[in-house]
């Protein structure tokens, strides 16, 4: 596999897993709030997305430190997705699906990242 083409697939990943974690923000808005109140409360429930935006765009010109600031934000965020959606009473599913939509995405773009970075290093070592 090149090197160039593999080092867009952590960018593609972490772009859909932004826009995926950015339609949760949708639910700011109600028909019981003002035009304002809602915007305020849409751009509140985009504070994870910018924040994330910024990672991958210091992993677009640093792949080794986003990767590992990738990894260490789904590893960060895992046990707050998980407790937030398992109740004793239910199946662990439903604990563990959310984490697997939600967090395993920027996981697996971290590696990919740093991947492609040992590849990249590696071919012009080479």
């Amino acid at each position: 596999m090149k090197t160039e083409s593999f080092q867009w697939w952590p960018r593609a990943l972490c772009i859909a897993a932004i826009l995926f974690i950015s339609l949760f923000a949708a639910d700011s808005f109600s028909p019981g709030l003002s035009f304002w109140q809602q915007i305020t409360g849409f751009l509140i429930h985009l504070i994870p997305s910018f924040i994330l935006i910024g990672v991958l765009l210091l992993a677009w010109k640093r792949e080794l430190t986003g990767g590992i600031l990738l990894i260490l934000i789904s590893l960060g965020f895992t046990p707050f997705v998980f407790k937030l959606n398992y109740n004793p009473g239910e199946s662990i599913w439903h604990g563990i699906a959310p984490i697997l939509l939600v967090t395993m995405p920027f996981l697996i773009a971290g590696i990919l990242f740093i991947i492609s970075h040992k590849l990249r290093t590696r071919k012009l070592t080479t």
